[in-house]
């Protein structure tokens, strides 16, 4: 079975074909004019994506060497996201469905995360997944392909948002996560103690509105002094960020009692994240898995390999599905 997944709930305008589990293309364009505003304009985001979908399909279509006839089913992602950006997408593959006559597949953003660590890996259930993005962070209960539950969110900002608002103050571009990563390969990571953020009503939940607090205040203690390196300071956030994340996923693991767990989302692509997942690893004999590199940001290959495995349970959505800006999932 053939499937061409659509991705553009965001800032990339994405298409990619699986077959059999393989990924034979995978096009991703990111749209550069957002850097200048430290952040994704909606309006400006939802009209590049009408600009280059079509070159988009084409190019993973000629990369992949198949045509539109080959294609069993399109897969596209209908939320979470920005409203304007999804529209282009799933109308565009609406679009393709009837044209061909084939099944649609709505596909949800977070449910294509889960999936890109399955693109070149065994998979196995049940597992847990930490989604980390910048609009998201969770750990997941995922039992099969299309069982699954949130079992911890965020009370506030995502871990991605932390770090870039956390980029921000430290007068860094955008993105923040990529800067901020940059800036602390030189950097002492223990210089400079940020608290982990507790919330009482689930130790399970994340928060990372104090550490950009703290963050923006140390910075102010330190300007006064003028004698400080701003490598070690975005070092310590970046550690306060990732052991909050590996905190919390390991109560998770404790909890629940599973050792296979999947790390996605953007930030699933920190490398210092990964090279600190490696101790957790170890401690309690787990199986981690991250994506391939390629698969962390948003990508249509995700999208696509969560419609293949939809298609293979002959999970199709209506042509009336709409675009869906705040899924929310229990």
């Amino acid at each position: 079975m053939i499937v061409l997944g659509i991705e553009t709930s965001c800032d990339e305008t994405s298409a990619s074909v699986v077959k059999d589990f393989k990924v034979l293309s995978n096009v991703v364009k990111t749209q550069s004019i957002h850097i200048e505003y430290g952040g994704v304009v909606p309006d400006l985001a939802s009209k590049d994506h009408e600009k280059k979908i079509l070159n988009v399909v084409n190019a993973s279509l000629k990369e992949a060497n198949i045509c539109l006839s080959d294609i069993d089913a399109v897969a596209v992602t209908y939320g979470s996201g920005l409203l304007g950006s999804l529209i282009v997408g799933l109308n565009f593959a609406k679009g393709l469905c009837v044209g061909l006559n084939i099944p649609l597949i709505g596909v949800s953003h977070l449910v294509g995360h889960l999936s890109s660590s399955f693109i070149n890996k065994e998979i196995l259930y049940p597992h847990l997944s930490l989604i980390v993005s910048g609009g998201h962070t969770q750990i997941w209960l995922v039992k099969s392909s299309h069982q699954y539950s949130v079992i911890a969110n965020t009370v506030d900002d995502a871990a991605g948002e932390a770090f870039d608002k956390g980029a921000r103050i430290l007068g860094l571009s955008y993105p923040g996560g990529p800067e901020i990563e940059k800036k602390s390969k030189d950097g002492n990571p223990n210089k400079y103690i940020f608290t982990i953020p507790e919330v009482k009503q689930n130790p399970l939940n994340f928060s990372f509105s104090g550490l950009k607090t703290a963050l923006l205040y140390k910075k102010k203690e330190l300007d006064t002094l003028k004698e400080y390196h701003l490598s070690d300071l975005a070092a310590s956030y970046q550690h306060a960020i990732v052991k909050t994340l590996l905190v919390k996923l390991e109560r998770a693991i404790t909890q629940y009692k599973i050792n296979n767990i999947t790390i996605v989302g953007g930030v699933s692509a920190n490398l210092y994240f990964r090279e600190l997942a490696k101790s957790l690893e170890q401690k309690y004999d787990l199986r981690i898995v991250f994506p391939d590199m390629e698969y962390c940001t948003d990508n249509a290959a995700m999208i696509a390999m969560a419609g293949y495995l939809q298609l293979k349970d002959k999970q199709y959505s209506d042509l009336t599905i709409e675009a869906n800006p705040n899924i929310v999932y229990n």
